[in-house]
């Protein structure tokens, strides 16, 4: 399969069981947990949840339930201690959780001049590191309004279903891209939106649904099999852009984009 981009393209990537082999978000529990932020019976749920995600995907209203959950989960927490626990335990927390046949396809994608972007329906601040660990270009998460250094619970942008091929087609008429030219990899069905609204769908470890799905239109199915630490990927890139004499920028955080959802709210 050839990833010569024909004009300006991206590749989008889910990141829970398609980068990632666990939940990026309940992977944080004990943290939040021993910190404070949520007792212990939020442990118990997050790790339920954590099984019930690994062994089946989650479907529409799982996925409806998880946002309420964590909508109500997160008001009034404190927007720089979250910051500071996610950059403290991060590459504990997802190590090793980051699959190398994501990490290989991903370098595949820079090296063909297409830029890389990560959406996932976790918080900004959980999706944003990892994604400047992963090097790609851009990492957009689900969005919780923010009022004096503190979430309100209100979800500005809640990166599932149909909100991330509305992210997509936004940022195309962005940045220019070609979405007939462009890839998108997940693992769950509630993501077709983001896998039709490209030219090239993958399905990556694929739920029972969206295998279905994938057989029936031809898409191709690949298994991610080789969790690998990510701290490990990090230290290989930084030393290969040293010896290249290039600097590995921040990832960017769509600001631009966030600030028009935002003024559209108010």
């Amino acid at each position: 399969m050839s990833l010569e981009p024909p004009g300006p393209s991206a590749a989008f990537f889910d990141l829970d069981k398609t980068i990632l082999a666990k939940s990026s978000s309940f992977a944080f529990a004990r943290p939040f947990y021993k910190e404070g932020l949520i007792g212990r019976s939020d442990v118990v749920r997050s790790a339920y949840a954590q099984f019930v995600f690994l062994a089946s995907g989650a479907d529409h209203d799982q996925m409806e339930t998880m946002r309420e959950y964590m909508s109500k989960l997160v008001t009034g927490w404190n927007v720089d201690k979250v910051k500071a626990i996610v950059g403290e335990t991060l590459d504990d927390i997802v190590d090793p959780m980051v699959f190398q046949e994501a990490v290989d396809l991903i370098d595949e994608h820079k090296a063909a001049g297409r830029e890389v972007i990560i959406i996932s329906s976790s918080g900004t601040d959980i999706v944003e590191p990892i994604g400047e660990r992963l090097g790609v270009d851009l990492a957009i998460g689900t969005q919780v309004a923010i009022e004096e250094g503190a979430y309100t619970g209100e979800i500005l942008f809640y990166a599932y279903g149909e909100g991330k091929a509305e992210a997509m087609r936004s940022l195309s008429q962005e940045r220019g891209y070609d979405l007939g030219a462009c890839y998108a990899y997940s693992d769950s069905q509630t993501d077709l939106p983001m896998l039709e609204a490209v030219g090239h769908p993958v399905a990556v470890n694929p739920d029972a649904e969206l295998r279905k799905v994938a057989v029936e239109r031809g898409w191709p199915i690949v298994d991610f099999a080789k969790p690998v630490a990510m701290k490990e990927q990090q230290a290989k890139r930084s030393a290969v852009a040293a010896g290249a004499g290039v600097a590995i920028g921040a990832v960017a955080l769509g600001l631009t984009w966030y600030a028009r959802r935002r003024g559209a709210r108010l």
